[in-house]
């Protein structure tokens, strides 16, 4: 009961509070559902090598630094506030310094190994959602993972690069240091707790980042700029299920439909119908995963006049029928408005 009111609360919040702008369009998904979230206290050296195939993961650095070392060269160093999301399913390791070999392997369902095959005694417990090789390690830090791909959103993975980092100094949250105090509680609801707590983080963490340089978003959201395009955009994003057209588009955008469909084309990189459709089906396939969904319901919510006309155009477009998606099947690719 508690879990539920904490969900609906952040839906509500999300959904009907804050706007529907670009940024709330693509993060308004991550769902975490008995998220993986552990505390690691650890002194020199050290070092983690991380297959467990989830499709996201934030690291949180609470005191000293740690190195996260990516399969394709790429390195970033990581200070206490610093935050680094990973887009799975590729590995990666994490260490004291860059040279540091892994003696620890942690595999899918978050298995621990050393690198012999053995259960590895290198990391002992240290209390509720904490371990480490030392009870006042000059390293503490926060692991946050979303272990099924269903809790997010395939169109906001897909705008993510494998590796984004944003530092301390970058932005101001006591999300991190209450992550911190929450995640060795053993209370109530607590579990409930760290989830909202994992999703907030990570949503305010990609806020920072998508406002930054480095951010690699999708046509559709710096489209969103265009005072033409991006009206359109607005319109489909807050009301999936309205009834449009080229021409309703248009007319509200103050355009002809020839010049919404030409600009959007360029822009967005497929026609307006074609976008809307796609992204009818990604909110569908979120909606799909929360509490007590159906497809009827769920069609409804996304401008489809039937579950099975929901059905059939998710299976051609996912090559998976919506209840084998709610089920945890993977789609055979992402639509294109994701």
């Amino acid at each position: 009961m508690v879990q539920k009111r904490i969900y609906i609360l952040l839906r509500l919040t999300v959904r009907y509070i804050l706007p529907m702008d670009a940024v709330t369009a693509l993060l308004d998904g991550p769902r975490a559902r008995g998220a993986f979230l552990l505390r690691s206290v650890l002194d020199p050296p050290w070092a983690l090598r991380i297959q467990d195939e989830a499709p996201l993961t934030l690291v949180a650095i609470v005191r000293g630094e740690a190195w996260v070392l990516a399969d394709d060269g790429e390195r970033v160093r990581l200070r206490a506030g610093d935050v680094a999301v990973l887009r799975g399913p590729e590995p990666y390791t994490v260490a004291d310094k860059p040279d540091t070999a892994p003696h620890v392997i942690i595999h899918p369902g978050q298995r621990c190994e050393i690198l012999d095959g053995e259960p590895t005694s290198a990391m002992i417990d240290l209390g509720v959602r904490t371990w480490g090789n030392s009870h006042d390690g000059a390293v503490v830090m926060l692991t946050g993972t979303y272990q099924m791909r269903g809790e997010v959103s395939r169109r906001l993975l897909d705008a993510l690069p494998g590796l984004l980092v944003v530092r301390g100094d970058e932005w101001d949250s006591p999300l991190v240091p209450l992550l911190a105090a929450e995640i060795v509680k053993d209370e109530p609801g607590q579990e409930a707790m760290l989830d909202r707590l994992l999703d907030l983080l990570l949503i305010a963490v990609l806020r920072v980042w998508f406002a930054g340089p480095d951010a690699r978003a999708p046509a559709w959201y710096l489209a969103q700029r265009d005072p033409v395009v991006g009206k359109a955009l607005r319109m489909i994003h807050h009301d999936p299920a309205a009834p449009w057209t080229v021409a309703s588009l248009a007319a509200a955008a103050g355009v002809s439909r020839a010049a919404l469909s030409r600009r959007f084309t360029e822009l967005v990189g497929e026609p307006p119908m074609s976008f809307l459709a796609g992204w009818r089906l990604a909110v569908a396939a979120d909606l799909l995963r929360e509490p007590d969904a159906t497809v009827g319901a769920v069609a409804r919510q996304v401008g489809y006049g039937s579950a099975f006309a929901l059905s059939t155009a998710f299976k051609r477009v996912n090559g998976v029928s919506p209840r084998e998606h709610r089920n945890g099947a993977p789609v055979a690719r992402p639509t294109s408005a994701r």
